[in-house]
């Protein structure tokens, strides 16, 4: 990591600003647009999403920048080499748009094909969670002083319950068979990736698993390079590591090919055969 601390000090600036300006938009009022099937962008989402790629050209003019409402900036993933940075204006814009308040805004940091730093700030909860794996992970409550970030690996004790995070698209089609064949556990729901996967480093579940295969670069490399930092397994339901690069991410759209287990490793260790049996016969059943 690389990033010297007046850098770092203008990331945190930036996204706080951002965060504010979407929470103080919540209340004022937006526009929606339908960009696909179940796909949705508001006009909060196209100004941060502008807002944070002209912030971070200005940090960093020779590196590469992707966002995820500049489509044109995908382009990137193929011709840039080395350092690579990823923008989620509003992660989880679902929960944005009704009023809930499990949305953040994230930036991650991509070197030569591995995370390397993640920003995660979830305005509604005035939270900002960063970190790195070289340096570890710390948090910052509004205008308080940043603090450092314990993980925390929840014990796993037979015949005890045990919390798995889910998205509600991969619950419909798999909640059941899942509750079927995994002993204990319940079911833990909000929107955003990012702070899905907080609830594992922060030890409010073991394990998270998406398995919708829509997920894209700017989604997960700012938490997935925290939940390295964390100690955290991040890998598909064969247990291989997640790629970042070709051909493990689509490069027209940089959407991940595999499926996305992330959770503590005994969590991994125990429950991800049983997820993927689960999931080939689901899958089986419906072809």
């Amino acid at each position: 990591m690389t990033l010297n601390p007046s850098d770092c000090y203008a990331i945190r600036h930036l996204m706080t600003v951002c965060g504010d300006y979407a929470r103080q938009q919540a209340q004022i009022g937006f526009q929606v647009f339908e960009k696909g099937v179940d796909d949705y962008v508001t006009t909060v989402d196209r100004a941060l999403d502008q807002k944070l790629l002209t912030g971070l050209r200005a940090l960093f003019p020779k590196d590469g920048i992707i966002t995820e409402e500049n489509r044109a900036t995908v382009r990137q993933f193929q011709s840039t080499q080395g350092r690579l940075w990823l923008i989620d204006p509003i992660d989880g814009t679902d929960d944005f748009i009704h009023g809930r308040a499990d949305y953040a805004v994230m930036v991650g940091h991509l070197v030569d094909g591995q995370p390397q730093a993640g920003w995660i700030y979830a305005p509604a909860h005035g939270r900002l969670y960063w970190g790195n794996p070289a340096q570890g992970l710390f948090w910052q409550e509004g205008e308080g002083s940043p603090q450092s970030l314990p993980p925390v690996n929840p014990p796993l004790v037979p015949g005890q319950g045990w919390n798995l995070v889910i998205g509600d698209k991969d619950e419909r089609r798999f909640g059941a068979a899942l509750m079927a064949q995994l002993p204990g556990v319940n079911f833990v729901r909000l929107g955003s990736f990012g702070l899905k996967v907080l609830q594992v480093i922060t030890g409010q579940a073991g394990l998270y698993i998406y398995l919708n295969g829509r997920v894209k670069l700017w989604d997960t490399v700012g938490p997935l390079a925290l939940a390295q930092a964390a100690g955290l397994v991040c890998c598909d339901l064969e247990g291989k590591p997640l790629g970042f690069t070709e051909p493990q991410v689509d490069p027209d759209t940089v959407i991940h090919r595999q499926p996305i287990v992330v959770g503590w490793p005994q969590y991994v260790d125990q429950f991800r055969p049983a997820i993927q049996r689960v999931v080939t016969a689901t899958v089986a059943s419906l072809a």
